[in-house]
């Protein structure tokens, strides 16, 4: 039954995201923003809004190693799983400006949460000083956009004006912001018990649970918008999105899960999982880098490490 909830709780996430993201848009273009500023930003919390809602239900619930572990499975499951499988699909040729920008950040954002995780965990005013953080590359890419237009601002109206189903009506908008919000929240209420629940059935930590099965669901929409980019030839959104959904869930939902509550970093996590996040980051860059694509055999590459990282996982079960 608990794997039922579990299953229930992702279809609410994904369908509360999706619904949220769009009326946010339609919102967006209704107040004249532009498509840049669009992309920029709705995009970014957009795609991460389940690992967001995901992270407050899980602190305010008491469990907030499903928190820590959600965020940095997810972000290892895009790294090596959604650009390893949109590679296979197609090579995703990379944008030499935004890999150099937003690599280059999402490094160093991963590199951040390994440090404040050697600390013990994230606190109030870590959170809030990761937030500031976010706000100020937000928006210091703006500027960049507007003073220089160039592919990276190409690549942000790209990101927006590719998300089709978007309402014009304002009475649809209301109804797909309230409805996505509706769902995000009975998403991961149902989905952090049942998370809960089946760790504890299983006698295993949540934060495994939150490394595997709540990191690798609320990462599906980022999976499926990179597959369907990568099949239609926008590589380039592919790896955009995977970049800004990185940085947004160490600096966006972690920081933001810190403002309910603190965040502890159990000594697994601190020992291997983290790591690991900082490794696969790290040979992500060279292989951006080298011939500006990711190729179909490194897509394999990426694919068996985070097969392997899931293995590793069952061995501490």
């Amino acid at each position: 039954m608990d794997f039922l909830f579990l299953a229930f709780g992702l279809v609410l996430l994904i369908l509360g995201g999706e619904f949220a993201l769009r009326g946010a848009i339609g919102l967006a273009r209704n107040l004249n923003i532009s498509p840049a500023v669009i992309g920029l930003t709705i995009m970014g919390f957009g795609t991460s809004a389940p690992e967001l809602v995901v992270t407050i239900q899980a602190v305010l619930s008491g469990s907030a190693d499903i928190a820590v572990g959600n965020a940095i499975g997810s972000n290892i499951a895009n790294t090596l799983l959604i650009l390893g499988a949109g590679a296979m699909i197609r090579p995703l040729i990379c944008d030499p400006r935004g890999v150099r920008r937003d690599g280059a950040v999402m490094f160093l954002t991963t590199l951040l949460l390994c440090g404040l995780g050697l600390t013990g965990g994230i606190v109030l005013w870590q959170g809030v000083a990761m937030l500031g953080l976010l706000g100020t590359f937000m928006g210091w890419s703006y500027v960049q956009d507007k003073r220089h237009r160039d592919k990276a601002t190409d690549l942000h109206e790209e990101m927006a004006e590719e998300t089709s189903g978007i309402p014009t009506n304002l009475v649809l908008i209301a109804t797909y912001i309230v409805a996505g919000f509706a769902g995000l929240a009975l998403g991961a209420n149902l989905l952090v018990d049942a998370a809960v629940a089946l760790a504890k059935a299983a006698g295993i930590s949540e934060a495994i649970i939150g490394l595997t099965l709540v990191a690798f669901g609320t990462s599906l929409p980022e999976l499926a918008a990179t597959m369907i980019a990568a099949y239609r030839r926008h590589a380039d959104i592919a790896i955009a999105n995977v970049l800004g959904s990185n940085i947004f869930n160490i600096l966006g939902v972690l920081g933001t899960g810190a403002l309910f509550g603190p965040l502890p970093f159990t000594p697994h996590i601190v020992s291997i999982d983290q790591w690991i996040m900082l490794a696969a980051a790290a040979v992500l860059l060279p292989i951006m880098i080298t011939g500006w694509r990711v190729s179909r055999i490194e897509g394999a590459i990426l694919l068996a490490a985070y097969a392997t990282f899931i293995g590793t996982l069952t061995i501490r079960l």
